[in-house]
């Protein structure tokens, strides 16, 4: 490990993972993904902007499913693939460290039963950005956009296969638009509220390649109780034995 390295515990499920305050570290909408997204009970799952690899971590304890992590920074790359044999998980979970708009072409069309993503929320600032270039790039979209994330979305999932995604709520019309366009039909919405009383500052979508019109909106997620304190359900994801946030 590189001096500036720790690890940390993923809580519940004895899985523990490489962080460094010097990157970007995953934060509660990776947890929430992994934690709504339909995970097949085999198959394959591949996460995409997977950082340093939390969401296939955590899906581990929800699925035996086959699972590739790819990530465009090699430092966070690595970060994954070492905290995938730390957890010794490499029989389950591939790390490959590619630009996700090549990935079509380079392992094929069509192969995966889910694809996950939290994608960069922010598009790229016209003026100075941030100075460290991977929290830059976990927030800004320098390596990819909303389109191309969902256009290989849509060319590595497989037809009747789904598509995952938490973003900002300020952007669910842009990709409620790119799914459609790119013959994924959203399934699934559901808001993440800070608080109850508060505006959501999160969306986790949920679409289906080649699927039917309809689309259902689930009810919300209030993170805090008050101030500081999780709300029972965060409680159990976190803390307790919960491995998935009860939605259907």
């Amino acid at each position: 490990m590189l001096a500036s390295e720790r690890i940390d515990d993923l809580l519940t499920h004895d899985l523990r993972i490489i962080q460094s305050d010097e990157v970007f570290a995953f934060s509660l909408d990776a947890v929430l993904l992994a934690r709504f997204c339909s995970a097949p009970p085999r198959g394959r799952i591949i996460d995409l902007c997977s950082g340093n690899g939390v969401i296939p971590l955590l899906l581990t304890t929800r699925t035996a499913a086959h699972m590739r992590a790819v990530e465009i920074q090699p430092r966070l790359a690595d970060m994954a693939a070492r905290s995938v044999r730390l957890n010794r998980l490499q029989p389950q979970i591939e790390v490959l460290c590619a630009d996700l708009r090549d990935l079509p072409r380079d392992i094929g069309y069509g192969g995966y039963d889910l694809v996950t993503v939290n994608p960069p929320y922010l598009p790229v600032p016209s003026g100075d950005q941030n100075v460290n270039e991977h929290f830059a790039a976990a927030r800004h979209e320098l390596y990819a956009t909303l389109e191309d994330v969902v256009r290989t979305a849509s060319r590595l999932a497989k037809f009747g296969g789904r598509v995952a995604m938490v973003h900002r709520p300020h952007r669910l019309v842009d990709i409620c638009t790119l799914m459609r366009q790119y013959r994924i039909e959203p399934k699934r919405i559901c808001f993440v509220h800070p608080r109850a009383g508060d505006e959501a500052n999160m969306v986790l979508v949920e679409g289906l390649q080649g699927g039917k019109p309809e689309l259902r909106t689930l009810p919300p997620i209030i993170v805090y109780k008050n101030k500081t304190e999780y709300t029972d359900e965060l409680q159990h994801i976190f803390y307790g034995t919960s491995n998935e946030l009860n939605r259907t």
